[in-house]
């Protein structure tokens, strides 16, 4: 029997904050493989940075929203929101698990066509809707939500030369003990104002009213607020059918439902209601609204954020390591504010991606732009990371995908690890003829 080597006995410090689970920091533990994916091997392969989005993820996380309430209530519909990622690739992944498409522009309404949805399977919201956007929408039977009177004259001018009668619904702002309130979109509940947008449609003979909908704010932390919600967007529909003689076919709670990142400021433990939550709220608001059962409205959600949130990862590199002027250390990564643009409102979990030293300072974690607010953490406490160490920065999958900006950097590849685990470039990284294929010189500038 040989001798055992002798090793070094050494005292481990005992880190504060959020404990797992299990009861162990989760921030000190290497991340090695996303699914069954080395990182080591993600990055040799697709370069560093690089996002990976993991499809298992994103199906179980929209499987389990369906469940929470399918369970509670009889008539559901999710559509899946293009502005949280209009990649073609993660839309057809919820569009196969029967996601309509909910979209706020022209161009997302023509990818979600391109996608193959239906027109009367894709929900157009927003405020900017083009003429030509609507006929377009029109002409294939989507749902149309009116976010102000001005659209609401448009439609009925289009309508009217078309011949043709629009489905819309009016996106309805309220208050719902959350501030500051959202009233900036749609037309407001207290005010009776969304009354009157109801009873212009109505009126015109040009429209037909088919839903109500409203969207009170982003990453809720209050179920409750839904149950306001609900429940105000019931009592209108009630009036329809009662004053009007008008039956709303659904009611579209919006999204709005958060993930589990850790907003920047939260004090303390902060509870995040979880989606079953959210189902039990609405489903018995509207339940113990009044309808009868032939009048039952279809509930239609457009969850974005914690339907992928957690399914997406951001893998980078350390670039150095130095010393500010105040003394704190300071960690330079090869990603930023750029591609990373939540980084501004969420403190990102961040894991070592190899195993590494037992000891750890708390650093500042810079990107590698050359502006001062490029900062990905204030201060992070990670195990000592040296050059050319990765990480994995968790939780990114919800908007970093359509709000990162081309500016310094080109953005990085999109790699989709499918269930069987192989991976995809779902989205290739720019170039140079990438960027410059719109430009255009004037022949006095031009090299001799």
């Amino acid at each position: 029997m040989s001798k055992l080597k002798y090793e070094r006995p050494y005292l481990k410090k005992m880190n504060t904050g959020m404990l797992n689970k299990s009861g162990a920091q989760s921030e000190f533990t290497p991340v090695t493989h996303i699914e069954e994916v080395a990182v080591k091997d993600l990055i040799k392969q697709y370069g560093s940075p690089v996002f990976v989005l993991s499809e298992k993820q994103i199906r179980q996380n929209y499987k389990n929203a369906v469940r929470a309430f399918n369970t509670r209530y009889p008539k559901v519909q999710f559509a899946w929101s293009y502005k949280t990622h209009y990649n073609n690739a993660v839309c057809n992944i919820f569009h196969q698990e029967g996601s309509w498409a909910e979209v706020v522009s022209g161009f997302e309404y023509n990818k979600a066509l391109k996608n193959g949805v239906p027109g009367n399977n894709i929900i157009f919201n927003g405020p900017d809707k083009h003429s030509d956007d609507l006929i377009l929408a029109i002409e294939n039977d989507s749902l149309i939500h009116i976010d102000h009177f001005e659209e609401l004259y448009l439609l009925i001018d289009i309508c009217t030369t078309l011949n043709k009668k629009a489905k819309v619904a009016i996106r309805v702002n309220m208050d719902t003990g959350i501030y500051p309130v959202w009233d900036r979109f749609g037309f407001n509940y207290e005010s009776g104002q969304a009354w009157q947008a109801i009873n212009k449609i109505i009126a015109s003979d040009k429209l037909q009213l088919v839903g109500l909908h409203a969207h009170i704010g982003t990453y809720m932390l209050s179920a409750n607020a839904y149950g306001v919600s609900a429940a105000k967007l019931c009592d209108l529909a009630i009036n329809c059918k009662s004053q009007l003689n008008t039956v709303i076919k659904y009611l579209d709670l919006g999204g709005g439902f958060p993930s589990q990142n850790t907003l920047k400021g939260a004090i303390g433990l902060v509870s995040t209601p979880t989606v079953d939550e959210f189902a039990e709220v609405i489903c018995a608001t509207i339940l113990n609204a009044g309808f009868s059962n032939e009048d039952l409205p279809l509930l239609i959600l457009e969850s974005g954020r914690v339907m992928i949130d957690d399914a997406g990862f951001l893998l980078g590199s350390v670039l150095a390591n130095k010393r500010l002027s105040d003394g704190r250390k300071a960690t330079i990564m090869d990603f930023g504010v750029n591609i990373m643009f939540t980084s501004f409102w969420f403190d990102h979990k961040i894991s070592p991606a190899q195993e590494a030293s037992q000891f750890n300072e708390e650093s500042v974690m810079f990107g590698p732009l050359c502006m001062n607010i490029d900062v990905i953490r204030e201060a992070v406490s990670l195990p000592l990371l040296n050059k050319g160490d990765h990480v994995v920065v968790h939780k990114v999958g919800a908007y970093n995908m359509t709000q990162w900006m081309q500016f310094i950097a080109m953005r990085p590849n999109i790699v989709l690890i499918d269930t069987n685990n192989n991976t995809h470039v779902i989205r290739k990284s720019e170039d140079l003829a990438y960027l410059e294929q719109l430009e255009q010189m004037p022949e006095h500038l031009k090299s001799k």
